[in-house]
């Protein structure tokens, strides 16, 4: 998803998603209808955001922007699970790099958050992982709610740290995302790429 060259509004992806998280939520599960897919679509489009701040400076009509990710990646899901694909509809020369980088940067997301100190991790895993609302996360974690969403707010922004160091991104003219892998300098997640299930 890309945005228009002249936008340049400051693209703070832990603000923007500490602001509009619950309504891309609740936009996701009205089309879908099933809390699963609701996170997973949530979380392909918190890394669509990231990708794009990474390259880019932000969008001036964020809610809008982000919505429309949020529609797309639900279309994009739907055509997934109901499209078959017959032997003769396969052309000769098949291009599924997106898709494909898409997946393995979605793979990654949790073995990154393991990597962040337990009281950063924990609570961005129950709010970005497992969809728990802020306020039962303070009360499971026996923290004030205004600590529970400075660590929250802290954790996206040593995660997208971590993006930047351990992570290759080629992304295209058009703002997708082309190819995606791990830094061989980063042990802990090239661990992950060898064996998934060590996490």
């Amino acid at each position: 998803m890309q945005a228009p060259d002249n936008l340049k509004t400051n693209c703070d992806v832990p603000a923007l998603w500490l602001e509009h998280k619950e309504a891309l939520k609740h936009f996701i599960y009205k089309r879908v209808k099933d809390h699963d897919t609701t996170n997973d679509i949530l979380q392909e489009v918190l890394l669509k955001v990231y990708k794009f701040c990474l390259s880019k400076s932000g969008a001036r009509n964020v809610r809008s922007w982000l919505f429309q990710i949020a529609n797309n990646t639900i279309i994009d899901d739907i055509r997934k699970k109901q499209h078959v694909i017959h032997a003769a509809e396969i052309p000769e020369i098949t291009d599924n790099n997106e898709d494909s980088a898409y997946k393995d940067a979605v793979e990654f997301i949790l073995p990154m958050i393991k990597l962040l100190p337990f009281e950063y991790a924990e609570p961005l895993r129950l709010s970005d992982i497992v969809g728990i609302k802020q306020s039962e996360i303070a009360k499971q974690l026996d923290l004030e709610l205004s600590a529970t969403k400075s660590r929250i707010q802290r954790a996206r922004k040593m995660l997208k740290d971590i993006f930047i160091e351990c992570c290759v991104m080629e992304i295209g003219t058009d703002g997708k995302l082309i190819s995606f892998d791990i830094k061989e300098g980063c042990k802990p997640l090239q661990e992950h790429k060898k064996n998934p299930k060590s996490y």
